[in-house]
């Protein structure tokens, strides 16, 4: 897996302070995307272990709220497999530390078991994470008054509250 940035200071993506992780690839190729350069899965750098290393550094002030992983597609079958022992280990070692990611993908079609990304590692990556943004970027209902998301059709999901009631819970924002 590549990624094409890593931002140490986000406030945009993720409440609080938040480390981000814009990995590269993707197929959705939105109309309007702001990350087009992302969408070739061999743009930016390889994810090493010196990579790794890195963002758990840059996690490690009690300033920073947790990990956003963005890009590009997280959920693409090839992203996932390359995520997982990366977000263990975050999960490890800052277990109360928020995790959120976005995805153009959408939780209950192409996420969960017989969804088109669906592998073998996704259900244990989406256990690893507080906060999934689902649904892709749609140019038309674009708004820039949202908090966290760029258009409409776009879902702040709690995936903790999610597993624990069975069906899908959007996050309570208290902004």
């Amino acid at each position: 897996m590549n990624y094409g940035e890593i931002k140490k200071y986000d406030i945009a993506d993720g409440e609080g302070v938040r480390v981000a992780l814009f990995v590269s690839g993707c197929t959705h190729h939105c109309k309007g995307c702001f990350n087009e350069e992302t969408w070739d899965f061999h743009y930016g750098n390889p994810f090493t272990e010196d990579t790794a290393v890195m963002l758990l550094s840059a996690l490690t002030p009690k300033y920073i709220s947790g990990l956003t992983v963005l890009g590009g597609e997280p959920f693409e079958i090839m992203n996932q497999r390359s995520l997982l022992p990366f977000l263990r280990k975050v999960r490890e070692t800052f277990p109360l530390k928020s995790i959120w990611c976005y995805t153009g993908y959408t939780l209950e079609k192409d996420l969960l078991d017989g969804g088109i990304v669906h592998c073998e590692v996704t259900d244990e990556i989406l256990g690893l994470l507080d906060i999934l943004v689902d649904g892709e970027f749609v140019e038309s209902q674009k708004d820039i008054s949202l908090v966290f998301r760029g258009s409409s059709n776009q879902r702040i999901i709690d995936l903790k509250a999610t597993a624990a009631h069975g069906k899908t819970v959007l996050w309570n924002q208290n902004i």
